[in-house]
């Protein structure tokens, strides 16, 4: 197996950890090659402890021969690797070294589950829908793709409107600090925080949820993910600001944008003895309440 190492930084805390999942992969026959400035990193801070391969960067992309993408790092290191994936058919898996970890999973023993499900190949594969983006505002040098979500929001002190147009018809147009369109994946992210609904990874559908509304009769919504949207962003600033994912862009007022389903999906390494429903448990303290606790 050929896995291609991705990274920003670690902190001192996990130096020790990183050394043992780098040392075990190589152990046990898998060859590495780093991500460039994540290499120039450890060689600095891991005192001579990392063990030598080749590196690629964002201008020769991932090796031909790469058969996955491991990335070191947190959930923001997660989103950050899909440049080099694009639509590549490579598996991507995570483990985490940041906060929440929700996206780069990992457990608290990387070596019991998850280094030996990456070197036999014995993890499962999830399909991930990802977001496409397009507008003649856009850069062509502008990522167009998200995992989690696409946000539109304002920039300075004044509410946005924003105008949606589905297939099926018209939306009420959304007074706000913004709106989110998220894919399932994103459903735990930046939705979740201003409202909108938990949907299981595999669902076939898309949240639109707006940032602070100030109509108090506008409520996130769930369609379709065959829907295209048609969103026009309207700021007396003359300017808002479009995220997808944790890439952001400044973007004039009256600026069309169409937002659909991506034609191809992210290949997300599950590994065996984790899912969905557990790691909310874990990591969000979902239905935490102390009647809930066994007698």
């Amino acid at each position: 197996m050929h896995i291609a190492i991705y990274g920003r930084t670690i902190e001192s805390k996990w130096k020790s950890k990183l050394c043992h999942v780098l040392d075990w992969l190589v152990a046990n026959g898998a060859k590495l090659t780093y991500f460039d400035p994540f290499y120039l990193f450890l060689q600095k801070h891991l005192d001579g402890k990392l063990p030598p391969a080749p590196t690629f960067d964002i201008f020769t992309g991932l090796p031909d021969q790469c058969t996955l993408l491991l990335n070191l790092g947190g959930d923001g290191t997660f989103l950050e690797s899909l440049v080099f994936i694009k639509d590549k058919k490579i598996p991507v898996a995570g483990i985490n070294f940041g906060r929440l970890g929700f996206l780069a999973g990992g457990g608290s023993d990387p070596f019991e589950y998850c280094l030996e499900q990456l070197v036999q190949g014995s993890y499962q594969i999830e399909e991930r829908t990802l977001l496409e983006v397009s507008s003649s505002t856009l850069p062509a040098s502008f990522f167009p793709f998200a995992l989690n979500d696409c946000a539109i929001q304002r920039k300075g002190s004044c509410m946005i409107s924003v105008e949606v147009r589905l297939q099926a018809g018209q939306l009420p147009a959304y007074w706000a600090d913004g709106l989110i369109v998220a894919t399932p994946t994103g459903s735990t992210a930046y939705s979740l925080s201003v409202g909108g609904p938990i949907v299981l990874p595999n669902s076939q559908a898309l949240i639109v949820a707006p940032i602070a509304p100030h109509n108090l009769n506008v409520r996130p919504m769930v369609i379709p993910d065959s829907e295209e949207l048609t969103i026009v962003v309207r700021s007396r600033t003359e300017k808002a600001i479009l995220t997808l994912d944790n890439r952001s862009i400044t973007i004039p007022s009256g600026s069309e944008i169409k937002v659909r389903k991506a034609p191809f999906v992210l290949s997300y390494v599950s590994f065996i003895g984790e899912h969905f429903i557990s790691i909310l448990h874990e990591k969000l303290l979902w239905g935490f309440d102390k009647r809930n606790r066994k007698m």
